[in-house]
């Protein structure tokens, strides 16, 4: 794994990778990561929080076979694919790689080098509209955690980069070893890549309105209780008709969808981070049964029913069983 920085690079998307691949081999992967750090002038570089990345070699060095070229973003990536010596690099060490990757922005510099031409790719929530006005031979989807394109992977922001190594991990290694380091890190299992980057609860910015941030808090604590238009409106003793139009003027959607939108994403932590079965998940979230849930999983998420099923059903620490309290917890040469 060869792990491509430079200055002002985001310290998580050189730590999330490299962590997870650490653990792996502890965890029996055969053949084991041999992991690198690179940069264009082989120094070491500044990350934006100002801990210095050291230890680097120098891209130009790097020959023979890659099995993964992984560049990560950072507010440093404005310079970095301006930078045609960090391009033309790229470019080599990409031809010589079973798999090209990126984290958060760095799918900026992968576009610039021309690996994203006629691909789907996705980068951070935020920057998902300037890649596709500066790359309109990218195919920009901001829906999922990460994207696989044939040989190259693209992830959304920061954490999401564990998200990727997890699929990477277990697409070499199988789904075990993707769990004990799942569990070693104390993070879910693994979020499949469909799942939206963006949840409610990380809006950008609450609705304006005192009633409505009100409610909606209220929602969010308490989905499995009636959270009807009618109780609502009783709740903030105003008329169903006067809170429609509120909800509709503050959120852009009415108070039966907000409520839907939260309920979902209440039972997404849950069949997540918990032994609880989809039925008792759906009972606990306000929704009448783990058919109407998965539905739910489907409009909201793009996860079909069968999905939906998979991963509640996976062995291990998230498998289903009903009653009990959620829990988080989550051969050949080595690769280079």
């Amino acid at each position: 794994m060869v792990i491509i920085a430079y200055n002002d690079a985001q310290i998580l998307d050189v730590a999330c990778p490299s962590g997870a691949l650490e653990i792996a081999n502890g965890h029996g992967a055969v053949p084991p990561y041999t992991i690198e750090l690179a940069t264009v002038t082989g120094l070491g570089v500044r990350s934006s929080s100002g801990i210095a990345l050291t230890g680097a070699r120098r891209l130009a060095s790097v020959t023979g076979r890659i099995d993964t070229m992984l560049v990560v973003g950072g507010h440093g990536t404005r310079a970095a694919m301006a930078d045609e010596g960090m391009l033309t690099q790229v470019r080599r060490l990409a031809r010589r790689s079973r798999r090209i990757a990126s984290v958060c922005t760095g799918a900026f510099v992968l576009a610039a080098a021309g690996l994203l031409d006629g691909r789907r790719a996705t980068t951070h929530w935020a920057y998902g509209a300037l890649l596709a006005e500066h790359f309109p031979a990218v195919t920009v989807d901001l829906a999922p955690l990460y994207v696989r394109d044939g040989n190259v992977y693209t992830s959304a922001g920061v954490t999401s980069a564990l998200d990727l190594t997890l699929a990477l991990v277990e697409d070499d290694h199988g789904p075990t070893v993707a769990r004990e380091v799942a569990r070693e890190l104390v993070t879910y299992l693994q979020r499949p890549a469909d799942q939206a980057q963006i949840s409610m609860f990380l809006a950008p910015s609450p609705p304006g309105d005192r009633l409505v941030r009100d409610l909606l808090g209220y929602i969010a604590a308490h989905p499995g209780e009636d959270l009807s238009p009618a109780a609502l409106a009783a709740r903030a003793q105003v008329s169903t008709r006067h809170l429609t139009r509120l909800f509709t003027t503050h959120t852009g959607t009415t108070p039966a969808r907000a409520v839907r939108t939260a309920r979902t994403e209440a039972a997404a932590h849950l069949v997540r981070g918990s032994e609880l079965s989809l039925a008792a998940v759906a009972r606990r979230c306000g929704f009448g049964s783990a058919e109407v849930l998965r539905q739910a999983f489907l409009d909201h998420y793009g996860i079909t029913g069968d999905r939906l099923r998979r991963i509640a059903d996976m062995p291990g620490p998230l498998r289903r069983d009903s009653g009990q309290t959620p829990r988080h917890g989550g051969s050949g040469s080595e690769r280079q």
